[in-house]
């Protein structure tokens, strides 16, 4: 059975594939063009994430500015109610209407609870409790040197008040309490019998307390936060000490409900694309949120709001992704509470940005898509045309039928393989062979019988020679065999080799019908002569190949003349 044997490449071949595969390098454009879409890609989703988060912060910062405004208005205001205080204080008035004052307030000190009132069109009542009640609190006395002055001073503060209460900006309270058992509101009282309840409710809040000479040394204005039982009535407060002459007469209070805060919000809310505002005191606590009561998903849980905190004790604005939220704060001026905004990925995709991203990921999608479907065809294309060019430059090179080298492509080996042999100074013999009685073959058999014995008598030559050793069909029925560093001794033991190898094989050439067959082989030598020429060490194999198939046929022959048997 013929052995088939995989027959060495030409050199240009060889290097082509080793160094040049077209899938890979159509592989290769279409990595690059996909990386480069890729971060092209994702630059403008830098941009665009950029552009969102100054978004963000634009609108929040907006509404801070707005809160921030409306509560500096409600601060200045209680700095002038102050800063007019003192200066009653310093030059009474000496009207008869506020003399008459004092006069009310020593006929009535002495009552459970009281209430002066002289012209309530233009200034607002004074409500207070008796001198025994001032006396059972350490931090209340009534002063009598300094007491009616703070009276008349009082009544003038309470017509600021009055004037105060009218102005159209964010709804807040103004108190005037005094340590001397009296105080001044603007939300007045609507029954008498509440005087003595509000006024130790009053004395009980913490902006009373906190202005006590250890708690506020600086005598600047302190913030408070009051939750109460319905959240309508939460309130953030403002308190500044009233002194004068180093002595603490009281405290001045402007209260912002929290109820008139959050509708605020909600106007700015209704502005922007969506968000949720919160707003929080300086311990984080939430006060009030544009979120509606019943919805908790805006909710932090303990790792967000460690996050939150974490961030705020190094920022006083930014912004952070929680899940699927962006949350951006911006710490308020004057409050000192912190003000969040939480835009969800729902809002966040309905909104402007939302549309420009979608539509920047499907243009990606559309693009890779497109991509790869071009890079299928075309590599498939190329592959088809590397598969047809390896084709024709093998059919270029070989024998389609012997799969051995072709007449051209052998000749263009055997030249280079002889230089190199010249150039080294090593051994460099060639084989002619010849099928013996071809043409009986092809005139009995047929011609495909023929074509059956020139494929068998090639398997068995291509198997009987070592890798670097080459060989071709160079004729209808001849084949030539070039052995590079083989002595002439060498070259005769490999054609005896092949000689026996192919007598010793039969050929089933019909169902039932097999043929051995012989060969002729001639041998020479480039060293015999000094000579390297491939055509002149050929004709001299030839001509050896004559004198064998002469003198018989199926045999070696490596002189010039044999001997007669």
């Amino acid at each position: 059975m013929r052995q088939n044997r995989v027959v060495k490449q030409p050199r240009p071949f060889k290097h082509l594939q080793r160094y040049f595969v077209p899938a890979r390098v159509v592989n290769l454009c279409f990595v690059i063009v996909m990386v480069c879409s890729t971060i092209l890609t994702w630059r403008e989703v830098i941009v665009l994430q950029g552009a969102y988060v100054a978004s963000q912060r634009s609108a929040l910062e907006n509404v801070s500015n707005a809160l921030d405004m409306q509560i500096q208005v409600g601060v200045d205001r209680l700095l002038f109610f102050r800063n007019g205080m003192q200066a009653a204080l310093q030059k009474p008035l000496g009207f008869e209407v506020l003399n008459s004052v004092q006069g009310e307030f020593d006929r009535k000190r002495a009552l459970p609870y009281w209430q002066i009132g002289l012209d309530n069109s233009r200034t607002l009542p004074i409500y207070g409790v008796s001198d025994a009640l001032v006396e059972q609190s350490g931090l209340l006395r009534r002063d009598e040197e300094r007491l009616h002055n703070e009276l008349t001073a009082a009544m003038e503060l309470g017509y600021l008040f009055r004037l105060s209460s009218e102005a159209a900006m964010l709804p807040r309270q103004a108190y005037y309490f005094s340590r001397a058992g009296f105080f001044l509101s603007t939300r007045p009282i609507e029954r008498e019998q509440d005087i003595i309840s509000t006024y130790y409710r009053l004395l009980t809040r913490p902006w009373f307390s906190g202005q006590q000479l250890r708690e506020n040394r600086g005598r600047g204005v302190r913030w408070f936060t009051l939750f109460n039982s319905t959240e309508s009535d939460n309130i953030v407060a403002a308190s500044v000490p009233l002194d004068y002459q180093h002595y603490w007469y009281g405290v001045l209070v402007m209260s912002f409900p929290l109820s008139a805060i959050k509708p605020l919000l909600l106007g700015e809310q209704l502005q922007q694309d969506g968000g949720e505002y919160q707003l929080y005191d300086n311990h984080f606590r939430l006060l009030t949120s544009t979120q509606s009561p019943q919805d908790a998903s805006a909710e932090f849980d303990e790792a967000d709001v460690a996050k939150l905190q974490a961030e705020l004790t190094r920022d006083t604005v930014g912004g952070l992704n929680l899940g699927t939220r962006y949350v951006s704060w911006q710490k308020l001026k004057h409050f000192g509470g912190v003000l969040l905004r939480i835009h969800s990925l729902r809002e966040g995709i309905s909104g402007d940005f939302g549309r420009i991203s979608i539509a920047l990921s499907l243009l990606w999608v559309l693009f890779t898509g497109m991509l790869l479907f071009s890079w299928v065809v075309i590599r498939r294309m190329v592959t088809n045309l590397y598969s047809m060019q390896r084709t024709l430059q093998w059919q270029a090179w070989f024998d389609p039928l012997t799969r051995l080298y072709n007449r051209g492509s052998f000749f263009e080996q055997a030249k280079l393989l002889s230089e190199e042999a010249r150039a080294q100074g090593r051994p460099f013999s060639v084989i002619q062979l010849d099928i013996d009685h071809f043409k009986g073959v092809n005139d009995q058999f047929g011609h495909q019988a023929g074509d059956l014995v020139l494929s068998h008598a090639a398997g068995l030559i291509s198997s009987s020679i070592r890798e670097q050793d080459v060989a071709g069909r160079v004729g209808g029925e001849e084949f030539c065999i070039l052995l590079p560093g083989s002595t002439l001794e060498q070259a005769v033991q490999v054609a005896e080799h092949i000689r026996s190898r192919i007598e010793s094989k039969e050929i089933l050439i019909h169902k039932r019908t097999t043929l051995r067959i012989t060969v002729s082989l001639g041998v020479s030598d480039a060293q015999e002569s000094g000579n390297y020429d491939f055509e002149y060490l050929q004709s001299i194999a030839d001509s050896r190949l004559y004198l064998a198939k002469n003198n018989g046929r199926n045999q070696v022959c490596s002189v010039d003349e044999i001997p007669n048997r």
